[in-house]
């Protein structure tokens, strides 16, 4: 399938968030004992080169310290714009234990949603993309299933119950 929708006069555009993932990009055994840990093993899931990673890494840090991306629940969703990529790119980790991120209730982490897209876009994907992965992990069954995943395929399958 393919990943974007490229129809005439609409655009790149994503139709749903599990087309924005790829499989190399889900974790479920996510390492590190800081915030700056998982933030670097999050950056690797994308794949990108040795530089890009360490220019994404040092956004991310820079947005975190304007103010923690943990929601709450055990979640994370750290987010910046970069010229590493040149669209929008997500990705996935699981902290079995969870670490210290300075969320907003005060418990540690576990779930963590990357979502990074270039300065400019055409295509406005970034707030949308950040609203779609805040609801998901509003709904009141996703956490608790999060953590009960053994295998990346059953993430996709369940955004693809969850309609995302």
């Amino acid at each position: 399938m393919d990943r974007f929708d490229t129809r005439a006069g609409s655009g790149v555009a994503w139709r749903m968030l599990r087309d924005l993932f790829t499989p190399e990009s889900v974790s479920l055994s996510l390492d590190g004992a800081s915030k700056d840990d998982v933030l670097l093993a999050l950056v690797g899931l994308l794949g990108l080169d040795e530089r890009a990673s360490s220019s994404l890494h040092r956004m991310l840090r820079r947005r975190e310290s304007h103010g923690s991306t943990g929601v709450g629940r055990g979640v994370a969703i750290p987010h910046a714009r970069s010229l590493a990529v040149d669209r929008v790119r997500l990705a996935y980790g699981r902290h079995d234990e969870g670490v210290p991120y300075d969320a907003i209730d005060a418990r540690p982490v576990r779930h963590l949603f990357l979502i990074v897209a270039p300065p400019v876009e055409l295509s406005s994907q970034y707030l949308p993309v950040l609203g779609k992965v805040a609801q998901f992990v509003k709904e009141p069954d996703v956490i608790d299933r999060l953590g009960r995943l053994t295998q990346p395929q059953e993430f996709f399958a369940l955004l693809e119950e969850k309609h995302q």
